[in-house]
Formats: C-alpha cells, sequence, structure tokens
C-alpha cells in the first residue's frame, strides 16, 4: 500500500490553499460520500491527503447526564453531540476515515493556543496517536508555506496545547457551574432565562458596571472658562483663553476690569517630531477599525479573519508589535502596485516596531497578495495596508506655535501647529490638525472679554472596542475572546447600546455577586490565572504537573463560590427575578412599534417564539388580532430606529422608528454576530420585497433548467459563458 500522510487543517479555505502550494497546483479535488471537500497529492513517492477539522470537533462537556452541583467530572466529547455542533459531523466522519488510510501526520492548523488544541485532539482521539509533525506559518501565501513544510518541526506545540486545553476545563469549571447556580437560584422564583457568568465575563461587567454607577452618581457643576481677544500694534488679533477653569463665580470679577487694559505678548516656537506608528497587533486594529470605519471588535475581527484565509494578511489573532526581517519587507512592498502613491513614501529600511511580542506570530501585515479584495473587507484591508506603509516612512515634524499673554499678572494663551513636512501622514491618518495663529510679541490691547458657561461631565462609557482595549491592560481575557466575551455581554442582556449602557439586570447580576460570591468579580484572580497559562505556553517541560496544580485550585475556587451560591440561593434568585421582570417589561416596550394594519387595536412588536427558535413580528392584540408576519431565521431582531444623520434627513427625532420608504411598515434591524447590521422591510407586499421574490423565483426557474449551475458554492451562468466563448472567437478572426 502507498505511504500516505494526512495534513489537518482548521478551515476549508486554508486546506485548499496549503493543498495548492506543497502539490505546486497540481492537486485534486475530492469530495468524501459525506458531502466534505478534501484534497489529495502526490510529492516525492509519497501520497498527501489534506482534510479539514472546521474549529473544534471536540469538546468539554460532563461524563453524566446529571450530576451534582458544582460538576467536575468532564471530558472530551465529539462536538456533534451538542445541537450547536451537529454540523461538525460530517467532517468528523470525513478525517477518520482519511486517518485509516494514512501512516503519517501533520497538523497545520492555525499556529495559536487554539489551533494546538484542535490539532492535538484530531490526532489523539481520531488518529489515535500521541504526536505528530507541525507546519509553523503566519500566512497562507505559496513562499510562506513551503518554507513551512520544508521546516517543519518534528512534534507538536506542547506548551501551547496544554494551556489551551486546561483553560477549557477551567472555563467549564467556572463557566457552566457557576451559570447554572444563577440559573438555579431564578428558577427557584418560577422565572427562566439564560443567564451565565465566567471568569472573565464577571470582572468585565464589573468594569461596566462600576463607570455605570459613576455616571449616575455624578452631580454636575458648573464652570467657566475665560477669553480675551487682545490685539497688537500690527492690528493682528487672537484669542486667547486663561488656562485654569473657574469654579468659584465669585473669582469672575478680576477679569472684569482687563477690558481696554494693556499687556504684554510673546511667542514661543518648538520643533516635534512624531514617530511613524506602530505595526498593528490585534487589539490595535480592533480600535482603529471602530475608530475610523464603525467596525465591532468582533466585525473587524471577522474580517481579518477572512482576508487571512484568503491569503492576503497574516495571521491576525496576534499581540505583537513587530515584523522580523524574514517576512520579507522589500518583496511586500514591491508586491503592493496598487498602492504605489503611497509606497514611495516608505523610504527607511526598518520599520517603527512597539514594544508588545508574541512567541507565536509577528504583527499583522499583507501578504502583498494581487487577489481581489472583497468590497466588504475593503476597508479594513486598507487600514492594514496603510499601517503596514506608514511603519517604513519618515517621521513627521511639526512646529507648534505658543503665544503668552500677560495682562495685569493674570496669563492667558493660544497653541497653534503647523506640519513641517507630513512623513508617514501622507500614508496612514493621523491626529495632528493645523492651526495657524499669528506671532504676537511686545505689547497688546485687550478688544473684549468673553466668559463661557460650562458644566462638568461624566466619565464617558464604554464602547466595544475601548472595552476591549481595557481588558487587555488589565490582563483580562486573550486576544482572541475579547471580542467575544462583549458579545455575550450583550446577548445576555447585561448591556446595551453602542456606547455600553449596563441594563437593570446587568447591574442587578453584578451586585448580587459582589454581595454573595464577589470571588467571580475579582479582577487579580482571573489575571492570576491567566499568567499562569502563559506560563505553561512558553514552558519547555512540566506541562502536566503545572495543568494539574492550575485545575485543583480552580476546583477549591469554584466549591467556595458554589458553596456560597446555594446557602443564598433565595436572596439571590429574588433579585435576578425583580430585574429581569424589569428587563422583560423594557423589552416588550422597546420591541413595540407602529399600531396593527389589520386590527388598529394592537401594536406590532417583535417576539420570539420558543417552539420554532426564531423571531416574528406578531399583534398584542392576540388572541382577538391574530395578525403575524416572519422574519429571517438567523440574528437578533430588533426595530430599526433613526440615527442622527437620519432623523435630519427625514425630518425626524433621533430615535424615532425607521419606516421604509417604499410602504411606510417599520423596518427591522437584524444582528449576526461579526456581521454589520442589516435594516430590511418586513412587509411581504412591499413593492421591495414583491421584486426580491421574483428574482428569486427566476433564479429558481434557470437552476432547474439548467441554465445556471452552483459549482462549488458558485454560480456558473452557462448561457454568458457562451456568449463570452463567441466573442474570443470573433476577435481571433479579425486578427486574421
Amino acid at each position: 500500500m502507498e505511504k500516505t500522510t494526512l495534513i489537518i487543517t482548521e478551515k476549508p479555505a486554508a486546506a485548499e490553499k496549503i493543498a495548492s502550494a506543497l502539490s505546486k497546483a497540481t492537486d485534486e479535488k475530492l469530495v468524501s460520500r459525506e458531502g466534505v471537500s478534501y484534497f489529495e497529492f502526490h510529492k516525492e513517492g509519497r501520497r498527501y491527503l489534506v482534510g479539514c477539522a472546521v474549529g473544534h470537533l471536540f469538546g468539554i462537556q460532563q461524563k453524566a447526564l446529571r450530576g451534582p452541583f458544582p460538576n467536575f467530572e468532564v471530558s472530551w466529547q465529539p462536538a456533534h453531540q451538542k445541537k450547536s455542533g451537529s454540523f461538525t459531523k460530517k467532517y468528523l466522519a470525513t478525517l477518520k476515515r482519511l486517518a485509516k488510510e494514512s501512516d503519517e501526520f501533520i497538523v497545520a492548523t492555525d499556529f495559536d493556543v487554539e489551533g494546538e488544541v484542535i490539532g492535538w485532539n484530531v490526532i489523539r482521539f481520531v488518529c489515535k496517536k500521541k504526536t505528530a509533525k507541525r507546519m509553523k506559518f503566519s500566512s497562507l501565501t505559496t513562499e510562506s508555506l513551503n518554507k513551512s513544510f520544508e521546516n517543519m518541526m518534528s512534534d507538536l506545540n506542547w506548551g501551547a496545547a496544554i494551556a489551551g486545553e486546561t483553560r477549557h476545563y477551567i472555563d467549564w469549571f467556572y463557566g457552566i457551574n457557576l451559570s447554572r447556580g444563577l440559573m438555579k437560584a431564578l428558577s427557584k422564583t418560577g422565572t427562566f432565562r439564560i443567564l451565565s457568568i465566567g471568569r472573565v465575563q464577571g470582572p468585565a461587567l464589573n468594569i461596566l458596571a462600576t463607570r455605570e454607577k459613576e455616571i449616575e452618581d455624578f452631580k454636575s457643576e458648573p464652570y467657566w472658562n475665560i477669553f480675551l481677544r487682545v490685539q497688537d500694534i500690527k492690528k493682528q488679533t487672537l484669542e486667547v483663553k486663561h488656562p485654569k477653569d473657574i469654579f468659584n463665580k465669585s473669582e469672575l470679577l478680576k477679569f472684569k476690569h482687563l477690558q481696554g487694559k494693556s499687556g504684554t505678548s510673546n511667542t514661543k516656537l518648538t520643533e516635534e517630531k512624531i514617530e511613524a506608528p506602530k505595526p498593528y497587533d490585534l487589539t490595535t486594529l480592533q480600535t482603529e477599525a471602530y475608530k475610523n470605519h464603525g467596525y465591532t471588535p468582533s466585525q473587524s475581527l471577522k474580517i481579518a479573519q477572512e482576508l487571512y484565509l484568503a491569503g492576503l494578511i497574516s495571521y491576525p489573532r496576534t499581540s505583537s508589535q513587530k515584523y522580523p526581517v524574514d517576512i520579507g519587507y522589500d518583496k511586500i512592498l514591491k508586491k503592493l502596485k496598487r498602492y504605489t502613491t503611497l509606497v514611495k513614501y516608505a523610504v527607511n529600511k526598518k520599520p517603527t516596531e512597539g514594544k508588545k511580542t508574541d512567541p507565536a506570530h509577528p504583527a499583522i501585515y499583507p501578504t502583498g497578495d494581487l487577489k481581489k479584495v472583497p468590497e466588504r473587507n475593503k476597508r479594513v484591508y486598507d487600514l492594514i495596508v496603510k499601517r503596514f506603509i506608514s511603519c517604513f516612512c519618515k517621521e513627521a515634524r511639526t512646529t507648534n506655535k505658543r503665544v503668552s499673554v500677560d495682562v495685569n499678572g493674570l496669563k492667558f494663551g493660544a497653541k497653534g501647529v503647523k506640519i513641517e513636512e507630513k512623513g508617514w501622514m501622507n500614508v496612514y491618518p493621523g491626529n495632528v490638525k493645523e492651526n495657524s495663529i499669528p506671532t504676537l510679541n511686545g505689547s497688546v490691547d485687550v478688544l473684549e472679554i468673553r466668559v463661557e458657561e460650562k458644566e462638568t461631565k461624566p466619565p464617558r462609557r464604554y464602547s466595544a472596542a475601548s472595552l476591549v482595549k481595557e481588558l487587555e491592560k488589565r490582563g483580562l481575557g486573550t486576544k482572541a475572546t475579547r471580542a467575544g466575551i462583549i458579545e455575550t455581554l450583550y446577548s445576555r442582556g447585561y448591556v446595551i447600546n453602542k456606547s455600553i449602557e449596563v441594563t437593570e439586570l446587568g447591574m442587578r447580576m453584578r451586585d448580587t455577586l459582589s454581595k454573595y460570591s464577589p470571588v467571580i468579580l475579582d479582577e487579580e484572580m482571573t489575571r492570576t490565572m491567566t499568567e499562569k497559562l502563559e506560563k505553561i505556553e512558553v514552558a519547555k517541560s512540566g506541562f502536566l504537573k503545572m495543568e494539574e496544580k492550575i485545575l485543583e485550585d480552580s476546583r477549591k475556587i469554584v466549591s467556595e463560590i458554589a458553596k456560597s451560591m446555594t446557602e443564598n440561593i433565595d436572596e439571590m434568585g429574588k433579585s435576578l427575578s425583580e430585574a429581569n421582570a424589569i428587563v422583560i417589561k423594557q423589552e416588550k416596550e422597546s420591541n413595540t412599534m407602529t399600531k396593527c394594519p389589520k386590527c388598529s387595536d394592537g401594536n406590532l412588536r417583535i417576539s420570539y417564539g420558543k417552539r420554532f427558535s426564531r423571531f416574528f413580528v406578531s399583534c398584542d392584540n392576540y388572541p382577538n388580532c391574530k395578525n403575524t408576519y416572519s422574519l429571517p431565521p438567523r440574528g437578533l431582531m430588533k426595530p430599526a430606529r433613526l440615527s442622527k444623520k437620519s432623523a435630519l434627513e427625514r425630518e425626524g427625532e433621533e430615535g424615532d422608528l425607521h419606516l421604509c420608504e417604499e410602504c411606510s411598515y417599520p423596518m427591522i434591524q437584524s444582528f449576526q454576530k461579526g456581521r454589520a447590521p442589516w435594516t430590511f422591510c418586513f412587509n411581504p407586499e412591499c413593492i421591495k420585497n414583491v421584486e426580491v421574490e421574483k428574482k428569486k423565483a427566476e433564479f429558481k426557474a434557470k437552476l432547474a433548467s439548467g441554465e445556471i449551475e452552483i459549482v462549488d458554492g458558485k454560480v456558473v451562468d452557462h448561457g454568458k459563458v457562451k456568449k463570452k466563448v463567441k466573442k474570443k472567437k470573433v476577435k481571433k478572426k479579425s486578427k486574421k
């Protein structure tokens, strides 16, 4: 029998790229009897199979159907045993069959903690081996993959594998046990809601709730700013400001007599050099994508992952702010032909770099691949390319002007900025704004005094991007999990809105835990646990002893928390039940829309049907009115409301219902993890939807007639193909 090697990848797109790169595009795409694609090629007298695991094929599950509280009797089980992982069953079956045909195994999953766990689980549970060879790469380019294959590791990255497994265990110990404790307390009151808490989710909620309390307790104070408009002998005028905010109104009197007085002025010029930006790590990319384009951290991570799988950028889940020499700076810059007008500014041989490092991957960079970037991903890709180029640009230079004015011993000033040399700001958006002010030296006269009254403002609420940054700063969570933790806080109803506001349920959850189980909110405990996991990841030996010690400590902590929960279950249940009732009422109010067009007595509102696990629109005058409208099966549905900009365009108020321009029905927004919100009209008789249904019917008819065909997930229009062939023939004849 021919010697066969099985290469295990994490995603179908990665499998295709690896097979194509290693075979020099001689690979053959095959489909298993389960309907899963895999690849086959021959290289140096050996047969190679490339299969994929579509993420985690195994997950931590409890051994018995029912068990004690807390329960620590868990093990790795196939993910398809749970409803949410049912799609993985066919991929697992295909890998099992390919493994039986193979005598050698190579793990080529993402080179990080999660990728190592995915590969290790396939090796031990599917291939029945203790270890395997390992490919390490940071991009899916042909050059990078071949280099990785030629310099393969002889063993798995055991530090990352054990650290990843340990994290899965402790996340289950904390997350499942404590979430069950909360729901058990709530169910004692006769109500039900899915609640969750975890070792990172708890501190994250506490950060937000603390900020919410600061805003709630904040008492605004009036204060005043004093401005003078002065003029010098050259008739140049300038408004200068007193440097201090005045909180005592009586102090304003000392400024009144300055009207018509003379003073002295002087101007000081200083040069400032502004270094080019540091390379992107994941958190910085997420922050910049939010600042420049409004993408949430999960959306920008999803887009970055798609760009990586397309071979357009390097691996995005990295903490590094450094570009190693071996990525080939010069080659990449030369490949970026679409950006030649910007590349000309990249004159430095070495890039800037930050302090942060990552043992697995460099900072995020474009590979220079000239493939077309999907329209939906262009903005994030442009940011990554421009950031990369800017790291090789000259520093920017500014002249900062400071005008100081002294009138009767009272100081005033104004600042101006002039950009002398843009440097990297020719490529990447900078935050320096030019401000031209005149140069004043010598005597000046006070022409006018202006007093501006203001009020102190409460601390700003976090956005999803600034919260990701805060979690990183505090050492909570990992680069790969922080965005998901924030998504969970939203999905559980603990927080709402883009500018994150903690709901009544979220506040009660924090207060209840603070009173009865404060350790769940303890940042230090979570941070210490993360540091221990990081030590395992970089350790050279002793992994299993370190793992057992962490698991033993986790069991003790969770057991203590569970004991406290059990002792105070009635009080916890009452507190959470009261908050849940308030949230349900608020949700009903926020989901209520316009009058029902059929009965006019009730209002249309978005409801959730437990029977079919999906949202729909119905009349709240049920059972007198049974008017209902179906909604798409996936996503969280909410009434669409006018933004500040759209309110001005429609002459409405911010927060009003967004009505369809065609039929005046209220529009609905669908929210899906990692995707931008989708706004649509749910009225089936709306002209927009009638046209969509007509196009769908035409598509189905063409598919049935064979005019079009779906091949590898892409639509092939045979009519268009024939036309193209005919055109080519005509061109050839004309040349002859």
